[in-house]
């Protein structure tokens, strides 16, 4: 089976305390739906196009269960508590068997 995975790239960052407060209830509905946190941010070489944006990668052990997790009422909490000042690209994709 095909694993799922959440891919997040952040453009603009105006408010990283309110990023802060969101991560940490993301953090818990992640844990609940079993994903685990591939990237988070870190050093970034950009090539093409030359944009470094903040990236966070997580997977899940399948796309339904990524999927399912995004849907959870625990996910649900989080993304209330996304701030305005924060720009996200937010994706959900199925990896390869």
């Amino acid at each position: 089976m095909a694993k799922g995975y959440w891919v997040s790239v952040y453009p603009a960052i105006s408010d990283p305390q309110g990023l802060t407060a969101y991560n940490k209830l993301a953090r818990l509905a992640v844990q609940a739906g079993d994903g685990r946190v591939l990237s988070r941010g870190g050093r970034v070489v950009a090539h093409e196009a030359g944009i470094t944006q903040k990236v966070v990668l997580i997977e899940f052990d399948s796309f339904e269960q990524a999927a399912a997790a995004y849907e959870s009422e625990a996910y649900q909490k989080a993304l209330v508590a996304f701030p305005d000042g924060v720009e996200r690209d937010f994706r959900i994709i199925e990896g390869i068997d």
